[in-house]
């Protein structure tokens, strides 16, 4: 036998963290950003979707089956994880192994070579232990957040986490298309100067740099977590941790049967939240196959999409504790649902499902419909920080404290249980279809029955 640990604190007689403690914890999100904006969204993926394999189709049906893979680790081994972090107390542990995890994927992406298919098994294995890793640590840094601010302050924390997360991309981004990402047919940068510290442009290193970047930004950022943001008291040992978490989670399942409200919205969120990663794993993508984007456009793209996301978060937080997760999730839910349907009624060259058909275009953005696809992506970045910054404090406010981690590890399966069904439901649709657009329409349904299932979830007063 083994000793029971101690019933954690409520979360009401805890004083508030120091304000370093708390910048800390805010850091995480700025250090794991990059990963998700410069490699999986806007310059890696359409890099190694239009410059590693030969036809764009194929390759957003592998990076979608890459990212739906990913997912389906994820989502068995998230909650495990969280009910053995609750037993054995301390979280930073796990965040440093799931760092190792994101830190070595991210740096194995350098070796993606343009037009060699044969190393992209080798890729996109390393893009999906990157992302295991840091979907995992994101897990596991959510369930510090309750202990740092008082109740009525999550929303307002987990929307500056959003924002802050959303500025730590938009720089990185920055940087990489400043100094490194070039346009394929020039060899130069968005400053118009060849890549910087001599990288070879025609081997688009500028590009491949992305990876290892993304891996040192992490590994400097996510330091003050470590130092300064108090970790729960040690609890029991690692291999007893293991058995009760074990043993936790055959519990947790019918606990949820009592707990109907709980139990509607995680799926809820398992449902809208497959949309949106389908959405960003494949969006940079489709405008590459769309439009012809290169590096430069859809890495300018991602910079007016994260401004907006700073935007949106900060917003989104203040909402959150004045109108309550549930009404700022549903708002997100019904601007994302008419930017999914304003995306699929563009092409190359009309707009509203062909309708109006539109005039050839020179320069950045010159043609109408990808003026109409920015203004789209700068709606989705506006809504996408507070729909997640909103659901995390909606599961926070909804979850018992003594078993958060472990709730939060059900709230990443629920967000990740069918993910890998999103990317790879559209990479099956477009490999059927051999259409990119027939994949993003998958999108649609994922958002609209998302906001039907929240709609009947009661939340709690705040």
């Amino acid at each position: 036998m083994y000793a029971v640990s101690p019933p954690p604190e409520p979360l009401s007689t805890r004083p508030p963290a120091s304000r370093r403690a708390v910048i800390g914890w805010v850091l995480f999100d700025p250090a794991c950003q990059p990963f998700f904006s410069v490699v999986t969204t806007f310059i890696f993926g359409p890099y190694f979707v239009s410059a590693v394999m030969h036809d764009p189709a194929q390759g957003q049906a592998a990076w979608g089956f890459a990212t739906g893979l990913a997912g389906l680790v994820i989502a068995l081994a998230s909650p495990v994880l969280g009910a053995i972090a609750d037993a054995g107390g301390r979280r930073k542990p796990w965040i440093a192994v799931c760092g190792v995890m994101l830190t070595l994927g991210s740096a194995a992406l350098w070796f993606a070579l343009p037009g060699d298919e044969s190393r992209a098994p080798l890729i996109l294995a390393a893009f999906a232990l990157a992302t295991i890793g840091a979907e995992c640590a994101v897990t596991f840094n959510n369930a510090m957040m309750p202990g740092l601010v008082p109740p009525e302050r999550l929303g307002r924390l987990s929307g500056l986490g959003w924002a802050a997360g959303y500025a730590g991309g938009l720089i990185a981004l920055a940087l990489v298309l400043a100094l490194f990402a070039t346009n394929a047919e020039t060899g130069l940068t968005l400053l118009g100067h060849p890549p910087a510290f001599g990288l070879d442009a025609a081997l688009r290193e500028g590009d491949r740099i992305a990876g290892p970047l993304s891996a040192l930004w992490f590994v400097v950022l996510v330091l003050p977590m470590f130092l300064f943001t108090p970790d729960r008291p040690r609890g029991l040992p690692l291999a007893a941790a293991v058995r009760s978490g074990v043993k936790d989670i055959a519990r947790l399942f019918a606990r949820l049967k009592g707990e109907p409200n709980l139990a509607r919205f995680l799926l809820a969120n398992m449902v809208y939240n497959d949309g949106l990663v389908g959405l960003f794993a494949l969006g940079g993508i489709y405008a590459a196959g769309t439009f012809g984007w290169g590096s430069v456009e859809i890495g300018t793209f991602g910079i007016l999409l994260l401004i907006s996301g700073i935007f949106g978060a900060l917003a989104g937080g203040f909402l959150d504790d004045v109108i309550g997760g549930r009404r700022v999730v549903l708002l997100c839910l019904g601007a994302l649902t008419f930017a999914a349907l304003g995306i699929l009624s563009l092409s190359k060259d009309a707009l509203l499902f062909g309708l109006v058909p539109t005039a050839p275009g020179s320069g950045l953005f010159g043609t109408a419909p990808e003026k109409a696809y920015l203004g789209l992506g700068l709606i989705i970045g506006l809504v996408a920080g507070p729909l997640q910054a909103a659901s995390r404090t909606l599961l926070a406010r909804l979850a018992p404290p003594e078993h958060l981690t472990e709730y939060f590890g059900l709230f990443s399966l629920s967000g990740r249980l069918t993910s890998f069904a999103a990317p790879m439901l559209v990479a099956l649709v477009t490999a059927l279809a051999a259409s990119q657009k027939a994949g993003i329409a998958v999108l649609v349904v994922f958002f609209a029955l998302g906001a039907v299932l929240l709609k009947g979830v009661r939340t709690p007063g705040r």
